[in-house]
C-alpha cells in the first residue's frame, strides 16, 4: 500500500503550466449574422416495405392518409377493407442551408410514427415539407436507406441497428427561398459560439488588423459587431470571405465533463486543482442464502418436512488507492494518468472528481451528464 500510495503521489506533483489553444479559423468560431438554416417538417407515407409496416388498427391515421391519397389519385376504396402492412406513417425531416436557391437538393430524415418495424427497401411518396411559418419550401421524395437490419423466426427475432429510421441523400427539391438579402446590411454582427471575452477581444484585434482600419467593436463576450461600409468591401459577402479565414486562438473556461452511464471523462487543459487529500475504497456487501433441509425422525408420526432458512451477510471494504495528497497546482490531467495507472475504475474516479469539486479544490465548471 506505501509503494501505491507514493507511485501516485509522484505522479500527481508534476506541475504544468496553461496553454494556449492552436489557432482556428474565424468561421469555425462564430455565427454571421443572417447565415443560418431553417428546419422543415413534413409527414408522409413510406410504401413497398415487406410486411413490416404499420399495424393498421394501432395506427388509423396511416389508414386515413393512404385512402384520401388514392382518392385524389381518383381510386375510390369508401367501404372497401384497406389493410395493408406495407405501408408507414413518418415525419420527413430536414434542414434547408443558408442561401439555397429554388431547384437545389437537400438531404431529409425519415423516422416512423407507427408502430412500424423497419423501413428497408422502402419508398417515400412526395412529401411537402413546411418551415415554420407554415409555408412549402420544399418536396421529399425517393428510395429511404435504412441504417439496421431486423431478423426473425418463428421463436424470436433480432434486430440490430435502428431500422426504424433512415435518410434520402439529396431526396428533396427546394421550392421556395428564404427572402433574405445580405448585399443590404450597414453593419453586421457576430456571434460567438462559444461566449467569451478574451475570444472576443482576439477576434476584434485580428480582423481590425487584416483590414487596416477599426471596423470590429466587441460589445459582449458574444458579440462582435462589424461596420461594413467602413471596411470598403465592395459587398457584406465580401467582407465575410475576407475575414472568415482569419486564425485567432480561442480561450475556454476550465471544464471537466462526466457522463456516468458510460463513464467518460473529458476534461479541458486549463483544470487545475488546489492542495487536497484523497482517500477511495470500494464497499462490497455479500449476502449468500444456504436453506437447510430438516427431514423428521424415521418411522416418525405425523413429522413433516422442514426448510430452514440460513442467510450468511459479509462486509468488507476495499482499501482502494489509500489517502493520498494532491499538491496544488497538478493538472487534472495528471491526476486521472495517476489513477489510471492504478487501475481505478472510470466510475470511480467520477466519484473523487465529484469529491474534489464539493471540496472547493477542483477549480473548473463540472458538468454531469
Amino acid at each position: 500500500m506505501i509503494n501505491r500510495i507514493l507511485a501516485l503521489t509522484v505522479l500527481l506533483t508534476v506541475i504544468t503550466s496553461a496553454g494556449f489553444a492552436g489557432p482556428v479559423r474565424i468561421k469555425d468560431l462564430v455565427d454571421f449574422e443572417g447565415v443560418r438554416g431553417n428546419d422543415l417538417l413534413g409527414y408522409g407515407l413510406v410504401v413497398g416495405l415487406n410486411g413490416t409496416g404499420d399495424g393498421l388498427r394501432n395506427s388509423p391515421f396511416t389508414e386515413e392518409t393512404m385512402a384520401n391519397i388514392l382518392e385524389r389519385l381518383g381510386v375510390n376504396i369508401t367501404g372497401e377493407q384497406f389493410r395493408p402492412k406495407n405501408v408507414a406513417a413518418v415525419f420527413v425531416t430536414a434542414s434547408l442551408q443558408p442561401f439555397s436557391r429554388a431547384g437545389s437538393r437537400i438531404d431529409v430524415t425519415v423516422s416512423t410514427i407507427g408502430d412500424a418495424k423497419s423501413l428497408l427497401g422502402g419508398t417515400l411518396i412526395l412529401t411537402p415539407l413546411n418551415g415554420a411559418d407554415g409555408q412549402i419550401y420544399a418536396v421529399a421524395q425517393g428510395s429511404v436507406i435504412a441504417g439496421g437490419a431486423v431478423a426473425q423466426g418463428d421463436a424470436g427475432s433480432v434486430t440490430q441497428g435502428v431500422p426504424t429510421a433512415g435518410s434520402i441523400p439529396s431526396g428533396a427539391w427546394v421550392e421556395r427561398e428564404i427572402e433574405f438579402s445580405l448585399a443590404d446590411l450597414a453593419t453586421m454582427r457576430i456571434a460567438l459560439r462559444s461566449p467569451d471575452f478574451s475570444t472576443a477581444a482576439r477576434i476584434e484585434s485580428a480582423i481590425n488588423r487584416r483590414v487596416g482600419r477599426r471596423i470590429a467593436t466587441m460589445t459582449d463576450s458574444g458579440t462582435v459587431d462589424l461596420e461594413v461600409q467602413k471596411s470598403r468591401a465592395r459587398s457584406p459577402a465580401h467582407l465575410i470571405a475576407i475575414i472568415e479565414n482569419i486564425e485567432v486562438s480561442p480561450e475556454q473556461k476550465a471544464r471537466v465533463v462526466v457522463d456516468q452511464r458510460s463513464g467518460t471523462i473529458v476534461l479541458g487543459e486549463d483544470v487545475r486543482i488546489s492542495r487536497v487529500a484523497v482517500s477511495q475504497g470500494n464497499l462490497t456487501l455479500r449476502i449468500t442464502e444456504e436453506p437447510l433441509v430438516v427431514q423428521p425422525d424415521p418411522f416418525s408420526t405425523g413429522g413433516q418436512t422442514v426448510v430452514v432458512p440460513r442467510t450468511q451477510a459479509t462486509l468488507s471494504e476495499d482499501p482502494g488507492v489509500g489517502l493520498a495528497e494532491l499538491r496544488g497546482g497538478t493538472s487534472l490531467s495528471e491526476v486521472i494518468a495517476g489513477l489510471n495507472s492504478l487501475g481505478v475504475a472510470p466510475r470511480d474516479m467520477i466519484d473523487i472528481l465529484k469529491s474534489i469539486k464539493a471540496a472547493g479544490a477542483l477549480h473548473a465548471e463540472f458538468v454531469v451528464r
